[in-house]
């Protein structure tokens, strides 16, 4: 296989095993055979990925979450010289929940070529495999780890229609879970899978509830991806349903204008619906 070369070099994306090395594309090989420089998260680990599948390692630098966009300009100026610099994570697709964001943004920016290679990505491995719908899903990444943004987000989730994907630490996976089964209810579907293509790679399916009960009895280990079912459409608000959730708010000190905001956007009903019914004579 031969990689064309673009005159101006080119970033490339690569992507690696989440795991299972067998899992490494002969393109990906190539692509990194071929690079002049290889921009990675940590140059052991992608060293000795390089020698597993006997490349030699060109020159490499250190793009983590803290030197990206250091490195940005370094990068640009080596595409633009005509190098092919290869961009890799330690695992999986690089920019997804990964490094790789600001420097493909930077070389854009720059009118300079990006390529992707694809490769394993535990976003695609999870969704696949846990018998949750898959037509329509979205992808949360890493939630916040604390504060109102994390609160807000949750949230969000537990009225999310779609499939929802989430990547969690093993040491917040606990809590994490806690607060989704309050948000989103016990009886939400949830499918947990660890250490995905790995040699303790497990999955397990149940409700929120019962995921809650068995990482309380377990001490977690690994890299995990939570898949949570969508929020089921809810049922057409009666006129009495806005009418009480209309006085609810008003008992607690808003306005008509704020009470018919809050009660439309609650429960999905018409503003002007709402707004009629807030007027309404007695």
């Amino acid at each position: 296989m031969v990689i064309e070369r673009s005159p101006l070099g080119a970033l490339v994306i690569v992507g690696t095993p989440i795991g299972n090395l067998g899992d490494m594309t002969p393109r990906a090989i190539e692509a990194l055979s071929s690079a002049d420089t290889i921009a990675c998260e940590d140059t052991r680990r992608t060293g000795r990925l390089l020698a597993h599948f006997g490349v030699t390692a060109p020159k490499l630098i250190v793009a983590n979450e803290h030197t990206e966009r250091l490195v940005c300009a370094d990068i640009v100026d080596r595409i633009t010289a005509g190098e092919r610099v290869a961009f890799v994570s330690d695992a999986g697709m690089p920019v997804i929940s990964d490094p790789g964001g600001a420097v493909v943004e930077a070389v854009l920016e720059a009118t300079l070529p990006v390529e992707v290679v694809p490769g394993p990505s535990a976003l695609d491995t999870a969704i696949a495999s846990s018998g949750l719908p898959s037509g329509r899903f979205c992808f949360e990444g890493f939630l916040p780890r604390r504060g109102s943004e994390r609160a807000a987000r949750i949230r969000a989730l537990a009225v999310e229609p779609r499939t929802t994907v989430l990547y969690e630490a093993p040491h917040r996976l606990a809590r994490t879970l806690g607060d989704l089964r309050v948000a989103c209810g016990a009886t939400r579907r949830v499918a947990i899978l660890r250490e995905l293509t790995k040699l303790h790679e497990e999955h397990w399916r149940g409700s929120l509830a019962d995921a809650c009960t068995l990482v309380a009895e377990r001490d977690p280990r690994g890299e995990y991806v939570l898949v949570i079912a969508g929020a089921e459409a809810p049922s057409e608000a009666t006129d009495d349903d806005i009418r009480r959730a209309l006085s609810i708010e008003r008992d607690a000190g808003a306005t008509t204008r704020d009470a018919v905001d809050t009660v439309a956007a609650n429960l999905g009903a018409a503003h002007r619906r709402v707004y009629a019914l807030a007027t309404e004579r007695s």
